[in-house]
C-alpha cells in the first residue's frame, strides 16, 4: 500500500518555531485531537501534541480570563504546579532541564542538557556511548551538575526520569550504577540550594522537550 503524501508546515507551538506535519492541501494531519509536529526538518523524532496549542507564527492570544474570589485558592494552586512544569525564568534562580536517549536500551545513548539562567541559556547535546537510558538519565544530571559555576545560587533541576528522582530524591535502592549515583550525590551537596523535580515526558513542556532533542539528536547523530 503507497504511503499517503504529507508535508510540513512552519507554525508555532507554545514559544518555539516547529514543523506541523500537513496534507498536500496544507491542513493538518490529526489523530485523537493531536497533530504532528517536529523541532528540525532533518530530525527524524517527532511529536503528537494537542492541535490547540499549534498555532500560526504570528498569532496572539489576548483572550483573558477572570477568576472571581471563590476560585482564588484553587487558581494559586495551579500557578504553583504549573511553576513546576513550566517555571518562569527568574534572575537569580538556574533551571535545569536534563534527558538521556537509548536506542537499544543498552544501545547507542546520548544526553540533553538546557541550562536557563536569566536571559542566558546553554545546550548540551553529547554522545556516550553504549549504555542504557537509565544511565543515560544520570549522566545528563551528573554533566549538568559539572557545568555549574556557582554554589551560592538557587538552582531547579528538572528530569522526566522516575527512576534518575526517585534514586536521588525518594532514597529508593539502588543496585545498579551506583557508582555514577555516589558521584552525582556528592556533587549535590556542594550546593547551598539545589532541588529536583519530575515532569511528564513529551507533555509540551520547552525546556524538557529540548532537553530530549538534544539527546535524541546526539544518538541519531551516530546511527
Amino acid at each position: 500500500m503507497e504511503k499517503e503524501k504529507t508535508d510540513w508546515q512552519r507554525m508555532k507551538f507554545k514559544k518555539n518555531k516547529v514543523w506541523l506535519n500537513t496534507d498536500t492541501n496544507g491542513k493538518p494531519i490529526v489523530k485523537n485531537g493531536k497533530v504532528l509536529i517536529k523541532y528540525q526538518l532533518k530530525q527524524d523524532y517527532e511529536y503528537w501534541v494537542n492541535q490547540n496549542n499549534v498555532k500560526p507564527i504570528d498569532f496572539q492570544d489576548n483572550n483573558k480570563k477572570v477568576l472571581n474570589k471563590k476560585s482564588s485558592n484553587k487558581t494559586s494552586n495551579k500557578k504553583m504546579l504549573q511553576l513546576e512544569k513550566e517555571p518562569l525564568k527568574e534572575h537569580d534562580v538556574i533551571c535545569i532541564y536534563t534527558d538521556g536517549a537509548s536506542s537499544g536500551n543498552p544501545g547507542p545513548s546520548g544526553i540533553g542538557v538546557l541550562l536557563l539562567y536569566g536571559d542566558h541559556e546553554k545546550e548540551i547535546s553529547k554522545y556516550i556511548g553504549i549504555a542504557t537510558n537509565n544511565i543515560a538519565e544520570l549522566e545528563a544530571i551528573r554533566v549538568a551538575l559539572l557545568e555549574l559555576k556557582r554554589t551560592d545560587l538557587p538552582i531547579k533541576i528538572f528530569t522526566d526520569s522516575s527512576y534518575a528522582y526517585g534514586i536521588i530524591t525518594l532514597g529508593w535502592k539502588a543496585n545498579k550504577n551506583t557508582e555514577l549515583i555516589k558521584t552525582i550525590k556528592k556533587l549535590i551537596v556542594k550546593f547551598r540550594n539545589l532541588k529536583f523535580y519530575k515532569v511528564k515526558a513529551h507533555a509540551g513542556i520547552n525546556g524538557n522537550e529540548k532537553a530530549d532533542y538534544l539527546a535524541t539528536s546526539a544518538v541519531t547523530k551516530k546511527l
